[in-house]
């Protein structure tokens, strides 16, 4: 086996804090490459849960007694955290969400029904995750507006020269996947947004897969919504962020009616709360909100440049391994990625193969990674996806590659 590249990282301390990996899986170590599904939690996010459950359970803002204070304190040091973080200009244009696809959901029904009418167009791409296509759908049907789609090539980048064929003056609105999900591209979504800028389209990016791997700034790329999710941020589940431009999101209504959203209520009329807790009925999902700050502070403590040095490493020396495989396609093969990859076995299921690889305690992702278009584009059903963490290892690659050698022997 070649030798890794050198990183300030020291992975086998670092596997100590994720304590699900280690067990058994069918008698075999677990290997665990879903990461692309959702990652795994280090203790600290684990221990933070813990703290607020055993130490300052309450509700939050409204609340005068000291646990109240203290959990609100801790909720909004999280939306200070996640503004850091994403570099947004106000800490009022974070709004937590349940998660990337209520994120979405929150834009199309709040902006786009509010914004949107019959006729004006609006683009995503091919390889968008449904929950990037299926809102937008929806809102056609309800507005009479026209759903575009940027085509990608046989190496599963986007075709910029189509895309800037899209667009026009009836463009209004344009949705793209930072990084995709099935593939692992990384998309050119500083140009995606110029040329819809250019043309008075808005503009909002699938950060759910790029943010804990890329470096990320708001401002920079100049984006009107950016959304992601928790989970894939070594933190938990059920909770997400969506940023919105101040200017956009204060002429927008709001999503949910309910507690904590208002001013004040009357019979005869509401008024409704300043950002961003006009989007924010009910109570929140505090404690998974007081967690993710734990885990930025997790992935800045490790160095986001060398966790992505490492996962770049993983993804070279995957792809060099599973090429000497006869028979084995990867599908997406993108000049720029992060450690997902895809791929095809000749004569054999991708549910087949996760099974087997399963039964070896090697855990990957089957089928078509809810991006169903994308795999007709490629003229195929599913795939096997594996994709790469902090905590994985060029050994756990040679396990997967002897797993699907195994594999091959079963079923062909």
């Amino acid at each position: 086996m070649q030798s890794a590249i050198d990183t300030p990282l020291d992975i086998q301390k670092i596997r100590q804090d994720f304590p699900i990996l280690d067990q058994q899986v069918n008698g075999r170590p677990l290997v665990y490459f879903d990461n692309a599904a959702t990652n795994q939690k280090p203790l600290p996010v684990i221990h933070a849960l813990t703290r607020y459950y055993e130490g300052y359970n309450a509700n939050i803002h409204r609340g005068i007694h000291h646990l109240a204070e203290q959990a609100t304190a801790a909720f909004e040091a999280s939306r200070r955290a996640i503004q850091e973080f994403l570099n947004a200009k106000h800490w009022q244009e974070i709004i937590f969400t349940y998660g990337t696809t209520d994120g979405i959901n929150l834009v199309a029904q709040s902006y786009g029904r509010h914004f949107l009418k019959e006729g004006d167009e609006i683009i995503i791409s091919t390889m968008e995750h449904h929950s990037n296509i299926v809102p937008w759908q929806m809102l056609c049907e309800e507005k009479g507006c026209i759903l575009k789609v940027i085509p990608v090539n046989d190496n599963g980048e986007l075709l910029l020269d189509e895309y800037e064929k899209l667009l026009s003056e009836k463009t209004k609105f344009v949705s793209c996947v930072h990084v995709s999900n099935a593939l692992g591209t990384i998309n050119p979504v500083k140009t995606i947004i110029d040329k819809a800028h250019a043309v008075g389209a808005v503009v909002l990016i699938d950060g759910a897969q790029a943010s804990s791997h890329l470096e990320l700034d708001v401002q920079a790329l100049d984006a009107d919504f950016y959304v992601l999710s928790a989970h894939k941020l070594y933190g938990p589940t059920g909770m997400g962020v969506l940023y919105g431009k101040r200017a956009i999101l204060d002429a927008m209504p709001p999503y949910r009616g309910g507690g904590e959203m208002i001013k004040e209520v009357t019979f005869a009329k509401t008024t409704y709360a300043d950002l961003p807790y006009k989007f924010e009925a009910g109570t929140p999902n505090i404690a998974d909100v007081v967690a993710v700050k734990t885990a930025l502070e997790y992935m800045a403590g490790l160095g986001k440049e060398a966790i992505a040095a490492h996962e770049a490493d993983l993804l070279h020396y995957a792809t060099e391994q599973l090429a000497g495989l006869d028979g084995l396609r990867i599908i997406g093969q993108a000049k720029h990625k992060i450690g997902v990859i895809s791929f095809v076995m000749e004569g054999i299921h991708h549910q087949d193969i996760g099974v087997i690889l399963d039964q070896q305690g090697i855990a990957v992702r089957t089928g078509h990674h809810c991006t169903m278009p994308l795999m007709q584009r490629f003229g195929i059903a599913g795939t096997t996806r594996a994709s790469f963490a902090v905590y994985n290892t060029r050994d756990e690659v040679d396990r997967l590659v002897q797993g699907l050698r195994r594999v091959q022997k079963m079923m062909l």
